[in-house]
């Protein structure tokens, strides 16, 4: 390990990277990002710095990256910076130390966090990068199921919505990278759990693989408040919220005194140029519902404790995960595009490179 700056440099190689080219107006195509080589680059952490310098494993697309994409609205707050125009997109991801000069990091470490997408990140800002312990499960779980994502299920269900056995449960987009896990977990407690989808091989998913007690095509039904009513004739408890619009607005009429609704994302919202209104919030104060907006950021001290929770049941194969794997960097506009059309079927990984 380096002490007080690089370990002395590694090697020069290429660094292939994926490129914003503009910031976006309307809805994101491949065309609005590029595959750029960069040219040769040496591989060493600048003396004196606390940065470490590494490989790109495996990317994670996540929906949250899609506002990133749009120039900012004057007067509105956004709770993460948009992407630079001429520089690489950053994302979640995992990644091998190469060099480092921070006392936590020394070459060889395996970690999850922020990173560039690109072949070899320099990072600077390394607060909120994880070192990985444990790597008799697959690397990839950790852009997903044992990174962010997961820790966004386990703080939202169990810090946000107090869960209690025997509660009815509700998921939106539940067969993505935080979704499915959630609806487990709620298994796991004796929760009944519906999630919705977008297509029939999602639905199926969630019944036959994630042991959702029900699920549904929101796409096959014209009247979601409907759809809901039969499906929680007594009502629900929990909502788990990661679509937003219409969907909000029927949960609401159908959440029983004292629920609870933990918001994690509204991905309906994220490529509307006018956000749809919610007109049933009123339901709020006459069900006394508690609705709840998170940042899973706020919760990483838990991780730990969720790790404890979560790696013992992946083990004893009370936890499955699904992940939608997409090879080479140069596929990974393609495959961030298609998760906002539903293209994926889990989480959406992309890899760079095989450890």
């Amino acid at each position: 390990m380096a002490s007080g700056g690089g370990g002395g440099g590694v090697e020069e190689v290429s660094n292939k990277q994926v490129i914003l080219k503009d910031y976006v107006s309307g809805f994101p195509k491949e065309s609005d990002m590029y595959l750029n080589a960069s040219g040769t680059i040496k591989l060493k952490v600048p003396e004196g710095s606390n940065a470490i310098l590494v490989k790109n494993l495996y990317l994670s697309c996540d929906p949250y990256m899609r506002p990133r994409m749009r120039q900012p609205i004057p007067g509105n707050e956004t709770y993460v910076q948009p992407f630079k125009p001429g520089s690489p997109i950053t994302g979640y991801g995992v990644a091998k130390v190469l060099d480092s000069g921070h006392p936590n990091f020394k070459k060889g470490d395996l970690v999850w966090g922020l990173t560039g997408w690109e072949e070899y990140s320099l990072i600077t800002t390394t607060e909120r990068l994880f070192k990985i312990n444990h790597t008799d499960v697959p690397l990839s779980y950790y852009t997903g199921l044992l990174g962010m994502p997961g820790m966004t299920a386990y703080a939202g269900f169990y810090e946000i919505c107090s869960p209690k056995k025997g509660e009815h449960v509700f998921i939106s987009a539940a067969s993505g990278a935080v979704g499915q896990l959630v609806g487990q977990f709620a298994k796991l407690l004796g929760c009944y759990v519906v999630g919705s989808a977008g297509s029939k091989e999602k639905v199926d998913l969630l019944k036959n693989k994630f042991g959702f007690n029900e699920a549904f095509n929101y796409k096959e039904e014209p009247d979601l408040h409907a759809a809901l009513k039969r499906y929680f004739p007594e009502g629900i408890d929990i909502y788990f919220e990661n679509v937003g619009g219409k969907m909000l607005d029927a949960v609401l009429l159908n959440m029983r005194a004292h629920g609870r609704i933990a918001v994690c994302g509204m991905i309906s919202q994220y490529n509307l140029e006018h956000p749809e209104g919610v007109h049933n919030l009123m339901t709020l104060v006459g069900k006394q519902v508690r609705m709840e907006g998170f940042m899973v950021f706020e919760y990483y001290h838990l991780y730990p404790k969720f790790l404890e929770l979560v790696l013992p049941h992946i083990k004893e194969g009370k936890i499955t995960y699904v992940e939608d794997v997409a090879e080479g960097l140069e596929s990974a506009p393609a495959a961030l595009i298609g998760l906002f059309t539903g293209r994926n079927v889990g989480k959406q990984v992309v890899v760079v490179a095989r450890e």
